[in-house]
């Protein structure tokens, strides 16, 4: 019965890396570093996100139970949460695409409720 043969040579280093590649690994090692800081620093983002957005929602849902909710702040703190939804899986997964359609909804929500709160708020009105 034949033996299987290990992966490392007989100095105890894996095959493939002799060392030459050395100065290749440093500059992806830097970049891998770059990438993780910048992906905790979104996961600290999207969570003040979630919590201003959920501070949002009882605001909205506490200062307008006699009239009509409205409809232009719901929908637009809607799409801010689908929006979150897919940038955490974008800096999960890392993927650019979702994580600029994150970045698109995202500034779309916010614009569409400052819009609304101009338009609802008489002291925000511009003359």
């Amino acid at each position: 019965m034949q033996q299987r043969r290990s992966s490392s040579s007989t100095y105890g280093r894996p095959s493939g890396t002799d060392g030459s590649d050395f100065s290749y690994r440093m500059v992806v090692d830097s970049r891998y570093t770059r990438v993780a800081k910048g992906k905790s620093r979104l996961s600290v983002l999207i969570v003040a996100q979630v919590l201003i957005l959920f501070l949002g929602i009882f605001y909205i849902l506490s200062t307008q139970k006699d009239e009509m909710i409205n409809k232009c702040a719901l929908l637009s703190t809607a799409a801010g949460q689908i929006s979150l939804i897919v940038g955490e899986l974008g800096r999960r997964r890392s993927r650019v695409n979702f994580l600029k359609s994150y970045m698109a909804v995202s500034s779309a929500a916010v614009i569409v409720t400052s819009a609304c709160a101009i338009k609802d708020n008489p002291l925000l009105k511009v003359c």
